[in-house]
C-alpha cells in the first residue's frame, strides 16, 4: 500500500504502526519522526510562518477564511506520480491542515483515485478512534490496539500518580494576539495531570479571550503552546503578553509558574505524543511528584 499522510498527526500514528515504508508523501509540516522528513512534501503553506507575526498570520487566516481559500497547497502533479492507494486527512479545522473539501477538489483531476480517511478528533477518546481507524484502514489493527493500550496505561500510570494532590489552576494559551484559550483534548490533559483548566471545556474549540478575563481568573499556572510554534518563536512573541496591563501581577507570573511548552509535539496536534504532553503538564504543576516525566526540551520557564 502506497500512503500519504496530509496531516501531521497521521503521518506520527502511522510509523508508531510500522507502516514507515509505505508512507510516500507528507505535508511541510510532518517532522516526527525525523524520518517523516525525507518523504515527499505533498502539502504545503501559504503562510510564512517564521517571517510573520502572530498578528500577521492571524489576518491572513482570517482573510483566506472570508473568502473561502486554502491555506495550503496540494502538488497534484506529484500525487499523480506517487498514485497513492490511501489518503488521510481532517476535517477538524481548515487552519491547522488541509481539509477534506480542498484535498478532494485536488483530487478530481487524477486518474486513479485512492481512497480517503478523514480524522476529526476533539477528544483524547477521539485521539484514540482514529488510531485504530489507521489500523483498520491499513491492515493493522492488532498494533493499532496494542498502541492504545500502552497509552491508556501511561495515563492512568500518571493520573494515579497526582490524584490526591492540590489542584492548580491553570489556563492554556493556543495563541498570543489574539488571545486564545485551548480547546479541544487540552483541558482533558490538564485534568489528567492534576490541574484545573479554568477558561475552556474538553472537546470544545479553541476560543478568543480578552485579556481581563484571564486577569480575573487570575491563575495558579499559565502554559503558553502557540499553535505551530516552536518554545523559541514562542519566546519572540512574548512581548504580545509581558506588556499588557498586569501582566506582572498575576499569579501565575509572580509564583513564576508560566511556561513555554512545544505545542506542536505534545498539544497543537492529536497523535500519540498527546500523552507525553499530559506528563509535561503533571511535571509542571507537581515537580515535587511528578517532574521527572518533562522530557529534555519540552517545556522552559517564562
Amino acid at each position: 500500500m502506497k500512503i500519504c499522510s496530509l496531516l501531521p498527526t497521521a503521518t506520527e500514528v502511522l510509523f508508531a504502526l510500522g507502516l514507515g515504508d509505505e508512507v510516500v508523501g507528507v505535508t511541510h509540516e510532518c517532522d516526527y519522526p525525523p524520518e517523516a522528513k525525507q518523504k515527499r512534501r505533498v502539502v504545503r503553506t501559504v503562510i510564512a510562518q517564521d517571517r510573520m507575526s502572530s498578528d500577521e498570520i492571524d489576518r491572513t487566516v482570517r482573510a483566506a477564511l472570508r473568502s473561502g481559500d486554502s491555506l495550503y497547497q496540494v502538488d497534484v502533479d506529484a500525487l499523480r506520480e506517487l498514485a497513492p492507494d490511501l489518503i488521510v486527512t481532517q476535517e477538524l479545522c481548515e487552519v491547522c491542515a488541509i481539509d477534506t473539501g480542498h484535498v478532494l477538489r485536488a483530487l478530481s483531476t487524477l486518474p486513479s483515485k485512492p481512497e480517503i480517511l478523514s480524522l476529526h478528533p476533539h477528544t483524547l477518546s477521539d485521539s484514540f478512534r482514529d488510531i485504530r481507524l489507521i489500523g483498520a484502514q491499513t491492515g493493522r489493527g492488532q498494533e493499532a490496539d496494542d498502541l492504545v493500550r500502552r497509552l491508556q496505561d501511561r495515563m492512568t500510570r500518571v493520573q494515579d500518580l497526582v490524584a490526591e494532590l492540590p489542584r492548580p489552576r491553570v489556563i492554556c494559551m493556543e495563541w498570543l494576539r489574539p488571545l486564545m484559550a485551548c480547546g479541544h483534548w487540552v483541558p482533558e490533559q490538564v485534568e489528567l495531570a492534576g490541574g484545573q483548566e479554568v477558561v475552556s471545556r474538553a472537546g470544545e474549540q479553541s476560543h478568543v479571550v480578552e485579556w481581563p478575563q484571564i486577569r480575573e481568573a487570575d491563575p495558579d499556572a499559565l502554559i503558553l503552546m502557540p499553535c505551530g510554534f516552536s518554545i523559541a518563536r514562542t519566546r519572540q512573541e512574548l512581548p504580545l503578553l509581558t506588556s499588557l496591563p498586569g501582566w506582572e501581577a498575576l499569579r501565575a507570573v509572580t509564583s513564576r509558574n508560566a511556561w513555554l511548552v512545544n505545542g506542536p509535539a505534545y498539544f497543537n496536534q492529536s497523535g500519540p505524543r498527546l500523552v507525553d504532553g499530559i506528563d509535561v503538564l503533571a511535571g509542571l504543576l507537581h515537580p515535587d511528584r511528578a517532574g521527572h516525566l518533562v522530557p529534555p526540551g519540552a517545556a522552559e520557564p517564562l
